[in-house]
């Protein structure tokens, strides 16, 4: 790995995809569109974008890459997951499809929908848990919360009493999508993740 200049993925099978490329080039990261297996080895972190998370877990099935991701990130590759993307890291989902494919990894118990369906949508700042400067406005789209969260998961930021952004060791997840508001520092929270597991 380059460490200046690291090479992050973003799975784009459906959902934010070129958002999150644009907003990781900010960061000064190499973001790469991911769609094959054969091309994780060559990441040093991957963004699991927002979107349907039923549809990108059939998805998954269908390109060959759930069983790859689930390896990746035993192995400890560093993930961020927003909105669907915290659904696939989730270790189990409330309110889905009872044959929704998940990535794991993250050990929470997501409530899916949890705010509300589409009209339900809505925007809030707040404070995240090592993320200077003013609250992060997050913009929140048939979003997930976290029900349910194990020891070694931190919480970085809550809506109420519920968390809606978390990170377990290599793992970030977010319920809201900050690729859509131009502000970068969830994903320079990433970037220097991925950094320091290559300086590890």
């Amino acid at each position: 790995m380059t460490v200046g200049r690291p090479r992050v993925g973003v799975l784009a099978l459906q959902g934010d995809v070129r958002e999150h490329v644009r907003a990781l080039a900010v960061t000064g990261a190499d973001a790469v569109e991911v769609r094959r297996p054969t091309e994780l080895a060559a990441l040093d972190g991957l963004v699991l974008p927002g979107g349907e998370s039923t549809t990108i877990g059939r998805l998954l099935k269908i390109f060959e890459l759930l069983e790859p991701l689930r390896d990746a990130v035993a192995d400890g590759l560093p993930v961020y997951g927003s909105c669907a993307g915290m659904i696939l890291l989730a270790r189990d989902v409330l309110d889905g499809r009872p044959d929704q494919p998940l990535i794991g990894g993250l050990d929470v118990v997501v409530r899916r929908n949890a705010f509300g369906r589409q009209v339900d949508s809505f925007e809030a700042d707040l404070d995240v848990a090592g993320v200077g400067g003013p609250p992060v406005h997050a913009v929140f789209i048939r979003a997930p919360w976290v029900e349910k969260a194990g020891d070694a998961v931190t919480v970085l930021a809550r809506v109420g009493e519920h968390p809606v952004a978390v990170r377990q060791g290599h793992l970030l997840a977010t319920s809201f999508h900050p690729e859509l508001t131009g502000d970068t520092r969830m994903h320079e929270l990433f970037v220097e993740m991925v950094l320091q597991r290559g300086r590890a």
